[in-house]
């Protein structure tokens, strides 16, 4: 059985998927630590205060987005940014999202 979850192809990412996605504030600083970062990170080292169940309602919706891209390395869980696919698709978006992110905004 495969443990990897399914993840949409570049050609079926929807702006107002993505949009909806990124409207809910846990999902941002999810996006812009992953940004932040520079590389992979597990879904228990994120500094999020929501409850784990809670934490994987947004890792999914940011999947199902084609925001981020999950795979396993042992038992963890580990969370890759599509930037380069984001950026080609919608230049510019993860940019503004990231830096009202930081911003505060």
């Amino acid at each position: 059985m495969e443990r990897t979850p399914s993840h949409p192809q570049v050609s079926q990412f929807s702006l107002q998927q993505v949009l909806e996605a990124v409207v809910d504030p846990v999902r941002r600083s999810i996006v812009t630590q992953l940004d932040a970062a520079g590389e992979d990170i597990a879904c228990g080292a994120f500094d999020i205060s929501v409850s784990k169940s809670t934490a994987t309602h947004h890792f999914k919706v940011l999947r199902e987005a084609g925001l981020i891209r999950q795979y396993y390395v042992g038992t963890s869980r580990m969370n890759a940014l599509r930037r380069t696919e984001m950026d080609r698709t919608f230049p510019g978006l993860l940019d503004a999202v990231t830096t009202a992110q930081a911003k505060g905004r």
